[in-house]
């Protein structure tokens, strides 16, 4: 049966993260030696020992997933006890780690793009604060509606930042936007409105002038058609070209991840199995609620 592997955005990370594989895999301990003279400091110490807070950091979390995700992905292609992968999907940040796990970018222009990806995102939050949060037991539809509404009356941004599964959802935009949204969301029937400790509104227009910015860091990059095809976050359809991997790694930034949608197209496609590539299980425990009888696996080296 064909599968699928994943691979998680912001929010997966962990302090310790990837040190086991660093350990016990010449592969992996390579990348993250690479990583490091790349970008001109302790990638591996800080993603092995922190500080947290640090790493959380948008400038830092971005290049830390892409590294541990391609770590345990070249360790993965080593071991012929795991499937061949027929699709590659990557949930927001997570695109860029599937572009080169897919062989459309390299790993250093992958870095690049990650390293740029953080540090522009972390800029745009500092000069412009945003919010976002997690809403639970309410509809995509619903959640649009009302950021749509909020958005028309007070003239503040506020948008769907991901439709994750039929009972999660994320919302992004202007704090203040955040917050009405938030309080009309638990009048409309919402079971869980949880405000996130962040402080950078991804995936809306406040992302604007920041996706131009690195509109222009991505013309540097050689693309090429990806070995498999990927799932497009924009459009929840099949994409594998450079020139649609391209447009895909900068629209994403301003509009919503179409991820229950790009499940659901996977399991019409036929793939029965679904294995998350990165340092926690938080696509795996999507994909259950999205569809329980689907296969799903997390590889945590």
């Amino acid at each position: 049966m064909p599968t699928a592997y994943l691979f998680p955005g912001q929010g997966s990370h962990s302090v310790g993260m990837g040190h086991a594989s660093f350990l016990r895999y010449p592969i992996a301990r390579k990348l993250f030696e690479q990583a490091d003279t790349f970008l001109g400091y302790k990638l591996s110490t800080l993603c092995f020992s922190g500080p947290e807070d640090q790493l959380t950091a948008t400038e830092y979390q971005t290049p830390a997933l892409f590294v541990v995700g391609m770590a345990r992905w070249a360790i993965m292609q080593a071991d012929t006890a795991w499937p061949v992968a027929d699709f590659i999907v990557g949930q927001s940040m997570g695109m860029t780690t599937a572009l080169a796990a897919a062989g459309a970018i390299s790993f250093e222009d992958g870095l690049l793009l990650a390293q740029q990806r953080g540090k522009l995102m972390q800029k745009a939050g500092e000069k412009r604060r945003g919010a976002m949060a997690a809403v639970l037991g309410i509809s995509a539809e619903t959640v649009t509606t009302i950021c749509q509404t909020i958005q028309t009356e007070s003239g503040l941004i506020i948008q769907l930042a991901s439709d994750s599964s039929p009972v999660q959802q994320l919302i992004t935009g202007e704090t203040k936007a955040v917050e009405l949204a938030m309080l009309r969301l638990r009048e409309s029937g919402a079971r869980k409105v949880v405000l996130l400790p962040i402080s950078i509104a991804s995936h809306c227009d406040l992302m604007r002038e920041m996706a131009s910015h690195y509109a222009k860091i991505i013309e540097q990059v050689v693309f090429h058609d990806a070995r498999v095809p990927l799932v497009s976050n924009v459009s929840a359809e099949l994409i594998q070209t450079a020139t649609q991997l391209r447009h895909e790694i900068i629209a994403h930034l301003t509009v919503p991840v179409r991820w229950r949608e790009s499940m659901l197209l996977l399991r019409q496609l036929g793939v029965d199995t679904f294995i998350e590539v990165g340092p926690s299980d938080a696509l795996t425990k999507l994909m259950k609620r999205i569809d329980r009888s689907a296969t799903r696996k997390a590889y945590q080296a």
